[in-house]
């Protein structure tokens, strides 16, 4: 029989936090190793109760170049692999 998990509140608080700033519940989700509808329950519930930090409002000057830098990197990596599946593509049919 499996053990159910129990999480703090502020386990709760940094979970829903990290998915606002991020934007994401599954990544979030992946990266602490829980289901994402943990996450987004979590969401609601807080959400009703008035207690959810607008995180994505009210994030620091050094935390919009860090969302900024990791939107430009995820880019620039989405683009790297294009260009290589193109030259893939390209270099089979000189042969």
């Amino acid at each position: 029989m499996k053990k159910r998990r129990v999480f703090d509140e502020a386990f709760k608080r940094m979970a829903i936090e990290l998915s606002y700033a991020k934007g994401s519940v599954q990544e979030v989700a992946r990266e602490l190793g829980i289901d994402s509808s943990r996450i987004t329950k979590w969401r609601q519930s807080h959400k009703s109760l008035g207690q959810v930090a607008t995180a994505a409002t009210e994030l620091s000057e050094e935390q919009k170049l860090i969302k900024r830098l990791q939107k430009e990197l995820k880019d620039a990596q989405l683009e790297r692999d294009i260009l290589k599946k193109a030259v893939g593509i390209f270099s089979r049919g000189d042969g």
